[in-house]
């Protein structure tokens, strides 16, 4: 985390936006681009040459090392799948893909997870809550409320409906940097923690399981896997608390 907790002016918001907008652009095109067949290397060039396209630059690539575009986490990889061109998708998977920009020395940051071709009830269910989950923590977003409402929020939706939050990875700030203060947790006890203040800018990224919350990273140092082999979904966006209310500023 980058030292204290930065609030952003409005113009700065305004910044962020364009970036976030960049990352909602390459995750549409991915969206359109995945289905049975594709490898997950394809679609790492797919938004690879789309992101130079609109003159933005990877926040991901090499960072921490970090060998490419995108994050493409299958089925029972919870986040910071590598893309590889042997990970074919297949009928029924979810994929779930993170993705982060620069654009004029802001940053965006937003995942979704999507099903591929056509899923099983169960997998759907998963993605559904983990989705509604994130809208949970996002209407908490409002000055006066604490970042403890934000996790609390996920995590009573994911647990009510028998599922598990991971705990191993939580939300951040962002701004200038992609990692910024504060962490963000999926869990948490209402009405505790930081106050939220308009100015501050949350990437909020609620990681559910459908077994238990444990995680395992395997010897690549970054693909994180659920222990018990269990399906994942992974949802994130980024977004500005301002006196109006939320602003998700990776929703296009």
């Amino acid at each position: 985390m980058a030292g204290g907790i930065q609030l952003k002016s409005t113009p700065q918001i305004a910044k962020l936006r364009e970036a976030n907008l960049v990352v909602a652009d390459v995750l549409d095109t991915i969206e359109q681009a995945a289905a049975p067949g594709m490898s997950t290397w394809e679609l790492d060039r797919i938004a690879a040459k789309r992101l130079k396209q609109l003159k933005a630059d990877s926040a991901f690539l090499g960072y921490r090392g970090y060998p490419a575009v995108l994050c493409t986490s299958v089925n029972h990889v919870v986040v910071h799948g590598i893309p590889r061109k042997d990970v074919i998708l297949e009928d029924g998977d979810l994929l779930s893909v993170d993705f982060g920009a620069f654009k004029d020395g802001w940053c965006g940051d937003s995942a979704r997870t999507l099903p591929i071709g056509t899923v099983a009830p169960k997998a759907q269910a998963l993605m559904d809550a983990t989705r509604q989950s994130l809208e949970a923590a996002i209407a908490r977003c409002v000055p006066g409320n604490r970042l403890g409402d934000i996790g609390w929020a996920i995590q009573s939706l994911v647990e009510d409906r028998g599922y598990s939050v991971v705990r191993q990875f939580v939300g951040h700030g962002i701004g200038r940097q992609m990692h910024e203060a504060p962490h963000v947790p999926n869990y948490g006890d209402a009405g505790k923690g930081t106050r939220l203040s308009p100015g501050l800018v949350l990437a909020i990224e609620p990681m559910v399981n459908a077994g238990t919350a444990d995680v395992v990273i395997e010897d690549d140092g970054w693909t994180a896997v659920t222990k018990d082999g269990s399906l994942s979904a992974h949802f994130e966006h980024s977004v500005a608390i301002t006196e109006a209310g939320p602003f998700v500023l990776s929703r296009a």
